[in-house]
């Protein structure tokens, strides 16, 4: 249970107050709308946060922008088109996804924010959630609900009425723009899942018509309506379809009653699930009393304040300065950002530590390395969870549910170095990773990256047993880019690619791979990993894409590599098996 209230400073003059006096409804921020179906100001108030932080035309039109967009749309029905663009979270506030229904043609789209070959490679951070949609424009690949995006971009609780289409084309060049998804849960599709260019995907806990296309690596744990698992690209659709997922915890949500109260509901913990469900029976709804929403000035010490005394914690859309650990040390207690709010190191500092604590839910956030500190130092890690040997619980595990983070982007040039040694560092037992992206830039605003300019060893380091991830993507570490010391840990789905900017003395002799399991472990699985290599700047050639005892080497199913372009490549996809992806063009290589 979460520890009760009392009254303690936060920070210079402000104060918390106690478990169930927080206001409801909350006060929210300019950075959050809350509509209702007779709102009128609702096309404007989208179109104007698409302007800044959207569009292709310059391409990837917001990539780096400091604006943050929540719209929380009330029960009923609406004829908007609602384009999503950068750190813009789209939410529907009822029980169930059929609550909020768009009625117009294109309803909640993305689309691809280049409308050259480079189509979808660069749509990030963006958010659908909790709604139905009767999308019925005729795009060229189909008609529904496009949702063209890469890494970052999920969609869950959602019902579409039609096809999904996971991809875009925009003529005149001859093909499909490209896409490097993604991640959807608890959806339930009328027509086809269409992935077309996506090179991968991974999905969960979903009800589909079904499914057609995907270039390299699709996988799909308790998604009914799903294609059969087949391993590698020759005469079929690289697929690993999974029956069940094996336990999971949908991601809290936001509702609204007939008297704009609202709740935070936190749904149960579910194992051996499959297909979408929007009942969820056990799910827990705390009203927002008992909730603390943040302003975008609040600062650590202020948030601190309120996790201390208990409260559950709504993160506004908005960039925070956090100049010391936000420290979760409550059972049960849950941080979910709106908007893509944005988290910076500003100190060389964790920004989010759990405690030794069960049942912890941390959702909806980005995570960002901030400046360098005297003599290069770095944060030592992002996201800290557990101080180590503690076991956690299998019956209330930790849940990480759409956390990213970033090395670069925003900065990381010359002109304004960052960095973190790793991103998250779980320490702890049962915790699930449900959809991360950890990503070292490989481009920035104003300038180039290089290994000086945004330093980051690792994005993911697990330390604790039964460790779990879905739809993990790891980009561009230094050196090895997932380490997993834990045992029975899985993952299913993982995406990387190797660093662009390293040489062979940096990364490939020291042998630094994709994804080390630790020789100590003796049990751990992994379905549908792939390593991608693009050594952009240096010839490099790795000696294998996943390293690991032998005793676990044979748990990976669908293992994949993929030379994406560049100089040398991945010579071996598991220890020392799986034919070279060193090749002259693009060439992709499944030990099956």
């Amino acid at each position: 249970m979460l520890a009760m209230a009392t009254l303690i400073a936060a920070g210079a003059g402000a104060a918390v107050l106690p478990l169930g006096s927080q206001p409801n409804p909350p006060n929210w921020p300019e950075s959050v709308a809350v509509f209702s179906p007779t709102d009128t100001n609702i096309q404007t108030k989208i179109n104007e946060a698409f302007a800044t932080n959207g569009g292709h035309d310059p391409p990837n039109h917001g990539q780096f922008s400091s604006e943050r967009y929540a719209f929380l749309f009330k029960p009923g029905s609406y004829a908007v088109d609602c384009p999503v663009g950068y750190y813009t979270s789209v939410m529907g506030l009822g029980t169930s996804p059929s609550d909020v229904v768009f009625t117009s043609p294109k309803g909640v789209y993305s689309m691809e924010g280049d409308f050259s070959i480079g189509g979808a490679l660069s749509s990030f951070w963006r958010s659908a959630e909790n709604f139905r949609t009767s999308a019925s424009n005729k795009w060229y690949v189909g008609t529904g609900m496009m949702w063209a995006v890469s890494q970052a971009a999920p969609i869950r609780r959602v019902v579409v009425d039609n096809d999904l289409l996971l991809f875009e084309y925009e003529p005149p060049i001859p093909g499909a723009g490209e896409a490097s998804g993604g991640f959807f849960a608890n959806v339930q599709v009328g027509g086809a899942v269409k992935p077309g260019s996506q090179q991968q995907w991974f999905a969960r806990d979903s009800t589909v018509g079904n499914w057609t296309g995907g270039v390299w690596n699709i996988v799909l744990t308790g998604v009914k309506g799903s294609p059969p698992s087949h391993c590698g690209d020759t005469d079929g659709t690289p697929v690993t379809s999974v029956p069940t997922t094996p336990t999971i915890a949908e991601k809290p949500y936001i509702t609204v009653d007939a008297s704009s109260k609202f709740s935070l509901q936190i749904p149960p913990v579910k194992s051996h699930s499959a297909a979408a469900d929007f009942t969820l029976g056990g799910t827990t709804a705390v009203d927002f009393s008992n909730v603390y929403v943040t302003q975008p000035t609040d600062t650590a010490a202020t948030i601190n304040g309120h996790l201390a005394a208990g409260l559950h914690i709504v993160f506004s859309p908005g960039i925070y300065q956090i100049d010391t650990p936000l420290v979760v040390k409550s059972t049960g207690q849950v941080l979910l950002g709106l908007g893509f709010a944005t988290l910076i190191s500003s100190h060389q500092n964790i920004i989010i530590s759990v405690g030794n604590v069960d049942g912890v839910r941390i959702a909806g956030l980005l995570l960002q390395a901030g400046p360098l500190g005297q003599g290069n130092a770095t944060a030592p890690t992002l996201l800290e969870w557990g101080t180590g040997g503690y076991s956690g619980s299998a019956d209330a595990p930790g849940v990480i549910s759409d956390v990213f983070a970033r090395v670069g982007g925003p900065d990381g040039t010359a002109g304004s170095p960052v960095g973190a040694d790793t991103m998250f560092h779980i320490r702890s037992g049962h915790v699930i990773i449900d959809d991360t992206w950890l990503w070292r830039a490989d481009h920035a605003e104003g300038g180039a990256v290089a290994p000086s300019t945004n330093r980051c060893a690792h994005g993911l380091v697990v330390d604790g047993d039964a460790v779990t991830g879905y739809g993990v993507a790891v980009e561009h570490t230094l050196e090895d880019l997932t380490v997993w010391n834990g045992n029975g840990g899985s993952v299913y789905f993982y995406q990387s690619e190797l660093p662009y900017d390293v040489t062979q003395a940096e990364f490939g002799d020291p042998g630094y791979c994709g994804y080390r399991v630790a020789p100590n472990v003796t049990t751990h699985s992994g379905f549908g990993v792939g390593v991608y290599s693009f050594f952009r700047d240096h010839d490099v050639t790795v000696a294998s894409a996943i390293v690991g005892p032998q005793a676990v080497a044979k748990s990976f199913v669908a293992p994949l590599t993929v030379f994406l372009n560049g100089n040398g490549g991945i010579q071996h996809i598991v220890n020392d098996q799986g034919e070279s992806a060193v090749c002259n063009t693009s060439c992709t290589r499944y030990l099956c």
